[in-house]
């Protein structure tokens, strides 16, 4: 299989996020199958969801890989899960989110992956740290251009909005 550019996005607000984001692309680099790219700095964001929740710190990572999209979804979920992610309430506070947001030009959907990852095009969370590593230029697949995505979303400032760009992991 030829290899394609695959974008996760990373994110915490539990144990340490810093620490969290940090292990997680150390566990991203050594994936065997896979080649990382580019990784973004590192985003604090207002928590979306349940409220009383911890800022969170989001980043996103680029890889180049040659597992299809659910065995590296697979992937992803056992560094979540070896980095203590339990799954409890929607949007609730985590240790470790490891979203599979696009891979190359895909759209799919099943049960248990959509791609491009749904939400997306909403929150600058996801689009800023995506900007900084892929371009502005970015065509989301079904989505339109990033550059596009983000200024809408910049444009209505609310939930899930980014607080500030912090260094790099």
């Amino acid at each position: 299989m030829t290899p394609v550019t695959a974008y996760v996005g990373l994110g915490s607000n539990l144990a340490d996020p810093r620490r969290q984001l940090a292990a997680a692309v150390r566990a991203l680099a050594a994936l065997e199958g896979c080649a990382l790219g580019r990784v973004s700095g590192c985003y604090r964001t207002a928590a979306m969801g349940p409220a009383g929740q911890a800022d969170y710190l989001n980043a996103a990572a680029a890889l180049e890989t040659r597992w299809s999209p659910l065995e590296l979804l697979d992937r992803l979920q056992a560094i979540e899960s070896v980095q203590g992610r339990v799954r409890t309430a929607h949007w609730g506070p985590r240790t470790l989110d490891l979203d599979l947001l696009l891979y190359g030009d895909l759209e799919y959907a099943d049960q248990r992956l959509q791609l491009p990852h749904p939400g997306l095009a909403e929150r600058p969370f996801v689009l800023a740290p995506l900007a900084q590593i892929a371009g502005a230029a970015l065509e989301i697949p079904g989505r339109g251009r990033l550059d596009r995505l983000l200024a809408a979303v910049a444009a209505r400032p609310g939930e899930g909005a980014v607080l500030e760009r912090l260094a790099d992991l």
